[in-house]
């Protein structure tokens, strides 16, 4: 496999493994924020609203990493295209 290949096939694990990341935080956020809603309505109190939203933000943090500033992705991709560009024009060799 050339070093190119190589690189691709690392980049892409790194990309799935880090969605597969993101999608087991979401699973796991939905099912604790579903059982602390049981639990809080139950009770008669909303405080589960609070870890709800605390935890939603760092849910969206995680995705915004993974989904639009991961390396190789594609606002990161958008960003780098017209900077490889210019270096490209600029290079003699």
């Amino acid at each position: 496999m050339r070093t190119h290949e190589r690189s691709l096939e690392q980049l892409a694990l790194r990309r799935a493994r880090a969605k597969a990341g993101w999608w087991m935080h979401a699973t796991v956020f939905a099912i604790v924020n579903i059982a602390m809603a049981a639990i809080s309505m139950s009770s008669g109190r909303g405080w589960a609203i609070y870890p709800f939203f605390g935890w939603g933000i760092g849910l969206a943090l995680h995705g915004a990493a993974v989904w639009l500033l991961a390396p190789g992705g594609d606002f990161m991709d958008r960003l780098v295209a017209p900077e490889r560009a210019k270096l490209q024009a600029r290079d003699p060799w």
